[in-house]
């Protein structure tokens, strides 16, 4: 049974947070029209949507024999699937310099993000940014049709598969206890998102978007606390993401810390 870590003390924090990053992407294995081998030696997942970043690979543990002919294979796969894919990499990853076998095949590191984590017991208050600016949870079709738009376009999914991409999100509801989505309205316009994943011992910060035109407005850091406070309100008393370089000076400020890198390959277009 898994329990709540307590503080950023942990002596398996590390693991702890890299496993969250595990947990979100299987979840999509209860969504409609999504193939996942769960091996010993990896996770490989595939959702349909033509993104790379909701088709790849997690987990890796790989012995040295069965590198090459795993990565090669891998490939294959993905390529007869006709989907881009991301290779992700971090602490847990065997062997832990994976990456250059990686790139011996043609992948291509296409950037690091920083493995972050909060205690939760000192966030900061959370400051109104204006009157007419609301933040619900998505609760409806309608909501969640925003929610998959303005993420698509933070993340820079084709338009061509916002509709797949809403339908798989879709398949999986918003009455779920364990990934709630957040989105925020100014004056009634939808304009930033964020989502928490919880794994029963941290909290996951996921899909923090805001419209382009939204921007530098104060939403994102206003969303990022409002699922902040509501994973403290379900008694979670650690936090984590994986911060990009231009997102991580906003969580730094929040009281986020760095504990990790992690490094994600892709297939060169």
């Amino acid at each position: 049974m898994t329990q709540v870590i307590q503080d950023l003390s942990a002596p398996d924090l590390v693991t702890t947070l890299e496993n969250n990053i595990f947990a979100i992407f299987t979840y999509y294995a209860q969504a409609n029209n999504t193939e996942f081998y769960f091996g010993s030696n990896m996770i490989r997942f595939v959702t349909g949507v033509a993104t790379p970043l909701l088709n790849g690979v997690i987990r890796t543990q790989l012995q040295p024999q069965e590198i090459d002919t795993t990565i090669r294979e891998t490939l294959e796969y993905f390529s007869t699937k006709q989907l881009p894919m991301l290779w992700w990499t971090g602490p847990a990853t065997q062997p832990p310099d994976l990456g250059k076998y990686l790139e011996a095949q043609g992948l291509i590191n296409v950037g690091i993000l920083s493995g972050m984590a909060i205690d939760l017991s000192v966030l900061p208050p959370e400051t109104p940014v204006k009157a007419d600016f609301v933040i619900t949870t998505v609760s409806d079709q309608q909501s969640l049709k925003y929610w998959t738009e303005i993420v698509a376009i933070a993340f820079e999914i084709p338009d061509t598969q916002w509709d797949a991409f809403y339908n798989l999100e879709l398949s999986l509801g918003w009455e779920s206890k364990t990934f709630i989505r957040f989105i925020g309205y100014d004056n009634d316009l939808p304009v930033a998102t964020s989502a928490l994943y919880l794994d029963g011992q941290v909290a996951g910060l996921y899909y923090v978007a805001t419209r382009p035109e939204a921007r530098r407005k104060g939403f994102a850091k206003a969303i990022v606390l409002a699922a902040l406070y509501k994973a403290r309100s379900l008694g979670y008393l650690v936090a984590t993401l994986q911060a990009s370089q231009m997102g991580i000076n906003i969580y730094r400020q929040i009281g986020f810390q760095e504990y990790f890198p992690v490094t994600i390959y892709s297939v060169a277009d």
